[in-house]
């Protein structure tokens, strides 16, 4: 039986992907900082939990002989979000992230996945294909394309399988309180007669988080496709056309007050993912 080892587990991503590799035949290390937080997910007593905080990494610990020496590694681990601005993404995750992922790679781990993220790409528009030039902008995109690179530079000095994992949007139970669906529900829990939005015209590529959490271990799974891929869904679809669908399904309703709130400016209007690099992942697993 396999090992895979999840850090971050306890995040949005993490607990999902954790209840998705229970349903397969792995032995699964999971990982986090807080261990309090852990042992209140349902999966925390059939996981080999093993607490790790990357404030408190150590110059003398093999991480790789830590986490009892995984087969797979999923790393989802990453703090702060979601502040996409803050200078922290490189001055203090990097750095930590960096230590860490070449110690446990040093030390013997042979197949690492690491999430990044859509904002790598900048402000493209369009459909998003992984060959692309990136040109991040916010302090979380140029943090993750580092690291990225940093990665990529160690296949010079180590034998490892590597993949990086670019996240789009998702969405489902155990999302942030402050992102867009978990709002409208606030509101609509609240029985407010008005939800506030931005125009809703911008385009996104979305997939449920169960979705998101099952290409993941598809991803991890396998060794033939690797590099950058795209973990989306190749559908573009606007914010707006989202609510109503949500409401749809909720048999609720609710005026939406449009363009109440400006339209971000660290992303662009319209883009998406193009996802035929993950559907060669797909077709061989389904």
């Amino acid at each position: 039986m396999q090992k895979v080892l999840v850090t971050g587990a306890t995040g949005f991503i993490g607990n999902y992907v954790v209840q998705e590799l229970l349903q397969r035949d792995y032995h699964i290390i999971a990982s986090s900082a807080n261990e309090a937080n852990a042992r209140q997910k349902i999966w925390f007593s059939q996981v080999d939990y093993r607490p790790l905080d990357l404030a408190y990494l150590s110059d003398v610990q093999n991480y790789f002989e830590y986490f009892d020496k995984p087969d797979i590694m999923i790393h989802l681990s990453w703090e702060g979000l979601p502040n996409y601005k803050d200078s922290f993404h490189i001055g203090r995750n990097l750095p930590r992230h960096k230590a860490f992922l070449e110690n446990i790679i040093a030390n013997g781990l042979q197949n690492i996945n690491i999430t990044g993220t859509c904002f790598e790409y900048g402000m493209q528009e369009g459909k998003l294909k992984e060959d692309m030039l990136v040109y991040p902008s916010n302090p979380y995109a140029l943090a993750k394309n580092d690291l990225r690179v940093f990665i990529e530079t160690l296949q010079g000095k180590y034998h490892f399988n590597y993949k990086w994992i670019r996240l789009f949007y998702m969405f489902g139970k155990g999302q942030n309180p402050k992102s867009l669906l978990s709002q409208l529900q606030q509101a609509i829990d609240r029985k407010e007669e008005v939800f506030n939005m931005s125009g809703g015209e911008q385009t996104r590529d979305f997939l449920p988080v169960e979705t998101v959490a099952k290409y993941i271990v598809n991803i991890a799974a396998q060794t033939n496709v690797t590099g950058i891929i795209n973990c989306c869904s190749g559908v573009p679809v606007t914010i707006k056309h989202l609510v109503l669908n949500y409401l749809k399904q909720k048999h609720k309703t609710i005026k939406l007050n449009l363009g109440y709130y400006p339209y971000p400016d660290y992303e662009p209007m319209h883009f998406w993912g193009d996802n035929n690099k993950l559907k060669t992942i797909i077709n061989k697993t389904e």
